[in-house]
This record gives C-alpha cells, sequence and structure tokens, in this order.
C-alpha cells in the first residue's frame, strides 16, 4: 500500500464516489484511480466501497474504519512535512486562511500586513467561503486557519477559540424616520424593508432569532454575503440595512459627511462572537500561531498550543 492509493480513497469519499471528478481532482485518469483503490482493497482483502457494476455506491463498514485510519496517515504527513518546512526553510512558505468575505475586507488586513513584516518570506492565500465551507477547508487541509462568526463550533474534527465579539448596527441614509428615533425597537424595524446578509453569513441566524423572539416577520427586502453591498442599497433607497460593525468604520470615520447613519444594534440583536479555528491532530508552524496573536490580544501561542493538545476549556471574552 502507499500514499497514493490513501489519497484516491479520500479523494474518492470526498467527491461523492464520483471517481471521474476524483481524478479531475488529482490530475490523473479515471481509470488510474479505480485501479489503484481496487489494488487496496485486494491488499487488504476487504472491500472499501460496495459497488453496483463499477459505480461506487456506498463505503462499507471495514470501508469507514480504512478512511479513519487514512486520515490519520494523512493528517500526519501533513504534519511532517511542515515540521520540515518549520526547521528547514527559515520560517518561510504559505499561509494558507480560510474565512468569509468580511473578515477578509474588514478585519485581516492589518493582521496580513503585520504577519508578513514580521515574516517577508511567508507568502499568504486567502480562501473565501460561507462559515461551512471554512470548516471544510480546514478539515480537508486546504487552510490551516479558520475565522469565521457561524458554524465552526459544529465540527469535532476542529479546535476553535473565540476570537473576538461584534455587534450588528442599523445603516440609514440621512434624514431617515429612524435615524432621528432615540430610542429603536425591534418592531420599528420589523415595519421597514430591510437589506442583511444571507442566512448563512455575518450573524444572520442572531437576527432573525430575535424577531422570532418577538413573533415578528422581518420585511426582508434583500439578501447580500458583501456589507458593501448592503450599503449600496440602502443609499440607493431601498430599505434599511442591518450590517456588522466592522464593516461600516468607513461611515463613522466620515461622520457628519456620510450620506449614511450608523445606529448601534447590539441591544437588540445580541453579541456575536467570531472565531478562529484549526485542524485538530495539526502541527503548526511558528507563523501560524504567529498570525493568531495578531487577530486578537487574547489569544497567545501557549494558549493555542494547550488548546491543540485538547487541555484548554472554551475561554469567556
Amino acid at each position: 500500500m502507499n500514499l497514493h492509493q490513501f489519497r484516491f480513497v479520500q479523494e474518492a469519499v470526498r467527491r461523492n464516489l464520483n471517481l471521474t471528478e476524483a481524478a479531475k481532482a488529482l490530475h490523473t485518469s479515471q481509470p488510474g484511480v479505480s485501479k489503484a483503490i481496487i489494488e487496496l482493497e485486494e491488499e487488504l482483502g476487504i472491500e472499501i466501497f460496495a459497488r453496483h457494476g463499477k459505480r461506487l455506491k456506498r463505503v462499507t463498514e471495514p470501508g469507514q474504519h480504512v478512511l479513519k485510519s487514512i486520515e490519520l496517515i494523512m493528517r500526519e504527513v501533513g504534519n511532517l512535512k511542515r515540521i520540515g518546512e518549520q526547521y528547514s526553510a527559515e520560517d518561510s512558505g504559505t499561509l494558507s486562511i480560510a474565512t468569509t468575505h468580511t473578515q477578509a475586507r474588514y478585519v485581516l488586513p492589518e493582521p496580513v500586513a503585520k504577519l508578513r513584516q514580521a515574516y517577508p518570506k511567508v507568502n499568504v492565500s486567502l480562501h473565501q467561503g460561507s462559515p461551512g465551507q471554512v470548516a471544510q477547508m480546514l478539515i480537508d487541509e486546504v487552510a490551516e486557519i479558520g475565522i469565521a462568526t457561524e458554524s465552526l463550533t459544529g465540527y469535532s474534527e476542529l479546535v476553535t477559540l473565540p476570537c473576538y465579539e461584534w455587534q450588528h448596527v442599523l445603516v440609514l441614509p440621512v434624514g431617515h424616520p429612524l435615524a432621528l428615533k432615540e430610542h429603536l425597537t425591534l418592531e420599528d424595524i420589523a415595519h421597514e424593508p430591510l437589506i442583511t446578509y444571507h442566512p448563512s453569513y455575518t450573524g444572520r441566524t442572531k437576527i432573525d432569532h430575535a424577531f422570532a423572539a418577538r413573533k415578528l416577520e422581518p420585511r426582508i427586502a434583500l439578501e447580500a454575503i458583501d456589507s458593501d453591498v448592503i450599503k449600496t442599497y440602502v443609499r440607493l433607497g431601498l430599505g434599511v440595512g442591518i450590517a456588522a460593525e466592522m464593516a461600516v468604520r468607513d461611515v463613522v470615520a466620515e461622520g457628519a459627511k456620510s450620506d449614511l447613519v450608523v445606529r448601534p444594534a447590539g441591544l437588540l440583536f445580541g453579541q456575536n462572537v467570531t472565531r478562529v479555528a484549526f485542524k485538530r491532530g495539526a502541527y503548526l508552524r511558528n507563523f501560524v500561531y504567529k498570525f493568531a496573536e495578531l487577530l486578537s490580544d487574547r489569544l497567545d501561542r501557549n494558549l493555542v498550543a494547550r488548546a491543540m493538545t485538547g487541555h484548554v476549556d472554551d475561554y469567556e471574552l
């Protein structure tokens, strides 16, 4: 048996047992993938996959155990490579970050710039996606570190730590009646056409839960994953925006010169926690620890290292 066979089995599962897609992802031929898997099965004396003709239909019970072992082996192979890079490449290489658009656009520029100053030989690769996709990129080792607000705690394969808290804000055109009101309620907002995030992004679940708890049905006029899109459509008069506070720093900085008004909405929708995540059992290089420290002053190398060995319970922000 060999690592190629293990990779082929892993990729076949990742591609929903479609060997053609697995072969494309591995830059090889479909017959080659099929042959390698069969040879591994013959060597082990079991069927990893149940088949219908030449098509893979499902993973067998012994195949489930094989997959767990392959996962461990491939994880440690990746760790060996990172250990070698750590001690031979003089703090050079690539830091792959999986994150959402909001984090990439409004939160990460400063820590990424500081990391490049501290480690000029390190390249940074940003992978953007939904929170669920961020988690999967960590599990698949496409990225070494993930940052998102939703979903990351729901995966046993990941180690996660709270990074920082933030709240939603209302974004209103100057002169809007709600901008003149001192105390806003959910009832006030529910009657307005709302422009906010897609349900799987940037704390949208907190917004939905707040309205549901008051038995209100908000009028969602437009959903987006990009905070700049939300601000654009508010400017066009399509409705009241609900956005992340870090996405409106430009509006706040402009003050009276801006054509938009920002009102805090943490009391209405609650606080959100952005989390940082790593694949459980992964070896983290020096610059990965450094980047975690740059993300939040609540994170340090010792805390992350202890969390990776399972010796740190979640802490309170």
